[in-house]
């Protein structure tokens, strides 16, 4: 991964970076410890600083960046968002982390509703042929979509809502493509419009990756509709 460990206590200690970047295995510990990162997907949210039980885990982090991951003890945590060089949170939610399970959490939606989105990874990697994928619907202002590749019909996800996956835990299940370079692209569900692209996408093989649709429909600038890509290991 991109960052080093750290090692996060139910109660709300911080403690010293572990070195070394797998994501595998529980480190040893007994019950097996939990694993967690952290992308800002809220288009007109100010950067934030990000806090698990008063803990920092992000600083002035700006729109569609990632931690990489960190280690936690299993248990509840309390989650609070706010707008870097202020002191007061926009988001304050709990949040729960199972024994030996893998998470990422989104901060979603427009600024004045932004909430917590929480799914399970998974770090299992394919064939060196072969990438894992999944996507998620992050634009609170699109419809239904579809995710495929520019010139194929059959898209590798259809019918796709904003959040769909917090009522459907089905649909942050990930499936294998070949390891390629892909032009891909978001289109309206039953009517085939294109409404954004992401040319030159790469997936490589063994590689693990959260592909999700970001901005506004109709935004400008970095708050333009695209497709965002994030890797898990």
């Amino acid at each position: 991964m991109k960052k080093a460990f750290f090692f996060l206590f139910a109660s709300g200690a911080l403690a010293a970076g572990f070195s070394g970047c797998s994501i595998s295995g529980s480190g040893g510990t007994n019950p097996p410890v939990s694993q967690f990162a952290y992308l800002q997907a809220s288009p007109n949210a100010p950067n934030l600083d990000i806090y698990l039980n008063g803990s920092a885990v992000a600083y002035n982090f700006p729109y569609t960046s990632d931690t990489g991951y960190f280690l936690a003890q299993p248990g509840i945590y309390n989650l609070q968002a706010v707008p870097t060089g202020t002191s007061t949170a926009i988001l304050n939610t709990n949040i729960s982390f199972s024994p030996g399970l893998g998470y990422s959490i989104f901060t979603i939606d427009s600024l004045s509703k932004i909430k917590a989105a929480v799914v399970v990874d998974s770090f299992t990697a394919p064939s060196s042929d072969s990438a894992r994928i999944r996507f998620f619907h992050f634009c609170t202002n699109q419809g239904s979509v579809d995710l495929g590749v520019t010139g194929v019909v059959t898209p590798w996800y259809s019918s796709r809502t904003f959040n769909d996956q917090a009522t459907n835990a089905t649909l942050d299940q990930f499936i294998e493509v070949p390891a390629a370079t892909y032009n891909l692209e978001a289109r309206i569900t039953g009517v085939g419009t294109v409404v954004t692209t992401a040319p030159g996408t790469v997936l490589q093989g063994g590689k693990v990756y959260t592909l999700f649709l970001k901005g506004f429909a109709g935004g400008t600038g970095t708050q333009a509709l695209g497709i965002g890509v994030m890797n898990n290991n």
